[in-house]
């Protein structure tokens, strides 16, 4: 198991961590999300994965939280 780090565009609250939080664990293997909320920019979100997890995989997790990896 490794941590990775992404960074998100667009997230400013609870709600934010939520909706990404959720769409990541629904990955295989993405376990342990942590959101640090950036408000004058980017976020960094960190997780814990069982191998490395494809951008595009991201990309599309996140957008379907409706935000942007950027």
């Amino acid at each position: 198991m490794s941590t990775q780090s992404i960074t998100v565009e667009g997230m400013s609250c609870d709600h934010c961590i939520h909706a990404v939080t959720e769409e990541l664990v629904k990955i295989d293997g993405v376990s342990n999300v942590n959101v640090t909320i950036n408000s004058d920019g980017p976020s960094q979100v960190n997780f814990d994965a069982e191998s490395e997890i494809s951008v595009a995989d991201l990309a599309a997790a996140i957008d379907e939280a409706g935000y942007t990896l950027v």
